[in-house]
């Protein structure tokens, strides 16, 4: 053995491991917070499924870097929430956080991802003041914001000629939110809304009266927003009621979402909406992520709920690679990510962290035994303005 050729190759390696020329591999810790019981625990599993199915596809691409998840039930409650996130950062030592379903509990948990500088993938809550006046540096979002998915739609219907809308949705933020995103546009083009109103979220299970008043102003179209079971309640009763063959149904794609249009069956037949994704999506990238999503998962149709869980998992595996091996500079790279997904092409603002993403108006029609759903127009590239963040 040449002792000194061994030698000087021992130090041309320390000097490359002291240089940073070769990283050290890197375990990052995610912590998932997501409901896994309770009213939003469907939601939950669809975004866990998605995030599971994005470390298999991507987490090859991370060299000798490895990424470890630690799982927490928020069960949609805010104090409980903003514990375990507490525990998650300050006794596991995650490095990330992903998951969040109710915009309660993101409003919950903000201020601690903020003051701690832990960086926050949000998977689903839409709050508008998430990235908007209560934006972080550390809140960075990939699924929607409330305004983002409704917006689009106003100057659309108004294109189609409907002159007069009812307004209907939960009495809620998100409700609230939503209808106004929907309202400035159709105005702005010349509709009028001619009567609108807000059923409770809980508890609400006969939407009959509300029927009967929407159908009493004698509107061109209704336009909602419901979501989870109170949508697939709502959407069966409009059937029912045989409104639905005098006044048309338009509204935020959660009313007819991929997760449960299957159990609304028939009764969405006709129904028009627009969401940041939609399965019918016609790209490589979005069939071979159903296709795999259903062979992993016994055949079920992956939602936007899967999608936000697929994407986020990229978004964590995107940042490692371009950190390379360097933990602060992964916390910056985050909100620099983009790539063309099963959703098109997904980007993060920087004057606010939100998702810039093409938002989908689409057709809801019953054929041969089944839902079909029809992309009628992409509007893309729809970005939210700052809405007073200061980053």
């Amino acid at each position: 053995m040449n002792l000194k050729k061994t030698g000087a190759a021992l130090a041309v390696i320390a000097s490359l491991v002291t240089s940073g020329a070769i990283a050290k591999a890197e375990e990052y810790k995610v912590g998932l917070l997501l409901p896994f019981s309770g009213v939003y625990a469907g939601l939950g599993s669809h975004i866990e499924n998605g995030f599971n199915l994005g470390l298999e596809h991507f987490g090859s691409e991370l060299g000798s870097d490895t990424i470890t998840v630690d799982k927490a039930d928020t069960e949609a409650d805010p104090a409980s929430s903003l514990a375990k996130a507490k525990k998650m950062v300050l006794q596991d030592k995650d490095d990330v956080l992903v998951g969040l379903v109710s915009s309660a509990v993101l409003a919950a948990v903000r201020d601690f991802v903020h003051q701690s500088k832990t960086p926050l993938i949000v998977a689903n809550a839409g709050n508008d003041e998430a990235t908007g006046a209560d934006c972080s540096p550390s809140i960075i979002r990939v699924s929607f914001s409330n305004s983002q998915i409704n917006r689009p739609m106003g100057p659309w219907l108004a294109a189609q000629g409907k002159k007069k809308v009812y307004l209907m949705a939960p009495d809620y933020a998100a409700g609230h939110q939503m209808m106004e995103a929907f309202r400035e546009g159709f105005v702005a083009n010349g509709g009028e809304i001619v009567g609108e109103t807000y059923p409770p979220l809980q508890g609400t299970t006969d939407y009959g009266p509300y029927l009967a008043a929407a159908k009493a102003a004698n509107p061109d179209a209704i336009y909602v927003f419901f979501a989870g079971s109170a949508a697939i309640t709502f959407v069966k009763q409009y059937k029912d009621f045989g409104i639905g063959e005098e006044i048309p149904l338009y509204g935020s794609g959660f009313l007819t979402s991929a997760a449960y249009v299957h159990v609304q069956g028939e009764a969405a037949d006709n129904t028009t909406v627009a969401l940041h994704y939609v399965p019918s999506i016609d790209t490589a990238e979005n069939k071979a992520f159903q296709e795999a999503y259903q062979a992993k998962y016994e055949g079920k149709l992956a939602s936007e709920f899967a999608v936000a869980g697929y994407d986020s998992a990229r978004l964590v595996i995107e940042a490692i690679k371009a950190a390379g091996g360097d933990k602060a500079k992964f916390k910056e790279e985050l909100a620099k990510v983009s790539f063309n997904g099963p959703r098109g092409p997904l980007r993060i603002d920087p004057a606010t962290h939100n998702v810039v993403q093409n938002v989908y108006i689409y057709k809801n029609e019953w054929k041969d035994g089944k839902v079909v759903q029809t992309i009628l127009e992409t509007v893309p590239d729809v970005q939210d303005a700052p809405n007073g963040c200061s980053m």
